[in-house]
């Protein structure tokens, strides 16, 4: 039985992988070489979320009409590899003139494509994938791939001491994994709540942000503002999420970057690069809580997503405001997160 964790580093490594009745391979990490011998007729046709679909005009098509579902375009003799590669990337969608036409055709499993998408985005790339005819070492039914872009399931991995700067707290750091896929996640016990519901925060993981100091976001400010009202109360949970860009990866937050340079918002970007608006599932955060024996929580945030997703897990959650001031790079960013993703003051 193949684990998700390895069908994810196949997926990575350009590799092919069986996910129901498909066999499919990452448009972005395929090589030319790689193609040569597992597609020689250049046969492939190409996989593709339904908002990309849309983005590249196809939504006037029977096969393609729904923005929420996969959509299949046909294969032709214009569409070499570099032109493939080229239409999926959003980033690019401002340099040129998109060629044509192209051509939707019926999914023959939309379950499989469904899930096939979705663990494209769970390892952290376009979603977007050659569906071959031929049969795949590595195999998971639609279900499994379906569980796996979405864990829920977390063990408690390595614990120890770690003092932090300017924290005046003793505070431990846990090593977590979900069992789905082997990723690993943190948790930060900092002091003790003292009997009552702790101060807790779901932070997803932010480079940019949180390593880098960058002004786009407000997620490291939010990050060390956690933590200092944690230390300040006694007692506190942060949760540090491996779910960078809401979820969507490193080089789609990056990709999406450059689209904001060009004029969109951020929800605006995530979409056209084939993602939801925000991709993040809070279903494992849930699991890490009650690893660590944690029922009920005071959740600093302003995301009721956040809320939601723990509550419908069992987890009990009060909210705990958690805004800090705008700068002039963040302020349309923070003003979006309320418009469009409901976020709270």
């Amino acid at each position: 039985m193949t684990s998700a964790a390895e069908a994810i580093a196949a997926l990575r490594a350009g590799r092919a992988i069986g996910i129901g009745s498909l066999v499919v391979a990452a448009v972005e990490t395929a090589t030319d070489e790689l193609l040569a011998l597992i597609d020689p007729q250049a046969a492939a046709s190409v996989l593709i979320s339904g908002a990309r679909a849309a983005a590249l005009g196809l939504a006037n098509q029977r096969e393609s009409a729904s923005t929420q579902e996969p959509v299949l375009v046909q294969r032709a003799p214009w569409l070499d590899p570099a032109t493939v590669r080229g239409l999926v990337d959003a980033g690019r969608d401002f340099d040129r003139f998109g060629p044509g036409p192209l051509q939707a055709a019926s999914l023959p499993d939309l379950a499989a494509a469904r899930a096939s998408l979705a663990l494209a985005r769970r390892a952290g790339l376009m979603p977007a994938l050659w569906l071959l005819q031929r049969e795949a070492a590595l195999h998971l039914s639609s279900e499994e791939a379906m569980a796996a872009a979405r864990p829920a399931n977390a063990i408690i991995a390595a614990r120890a001491a770690l003092p932090v700067d300017g924290l005046d707290a003793p505070i431990q750091i846990v090593a977590m994994r979900a069992e789905e896929d082997g990723s690993e996640h943190v948790a930060l016990l900092v002091g003790a709540p003292g009997g009552r519901a702790p101060l807790t925060r779901l932070h997803s993981e932010c480079l940019t942000g949180d390593v880098f100091g960058s002004l786009k976001c407000d997620c490291g400010p939010q990050l060390r503002a956690a933590l200092r009202l944690m230390a300040a109360e006694g007692g506190g949970i942060l949760l540090y999420l491996r779910q960078e860009g809401r979820g969507i990866g490193l080089a789609n937050k990056i990709r999406a970057y450059a689209l904001q340079d060009r004029g969109l918002d951020t929800v605006e970007a995530n979409q056209r690069l084939g993602f939801a608006d925000d991709e993040r599932d809070y279903a494992l955060a849930a699991a890490m809580l009650r690893a660590l024996r944690v029922q009920e929580v005071r959740l600093l945030t302003n995301n009721p997503a956040k809320l939601a997703g723990l509550e419908a897990q069992g987890i009990a959650a009060e909210r705990v405001p958690h805004r800090l001031p705008a700068n002039p790079h963040n302020a349309h960013y923070l003003a979006v997160k309320q418009a469009k993703s409901g976020h709270l003051d």
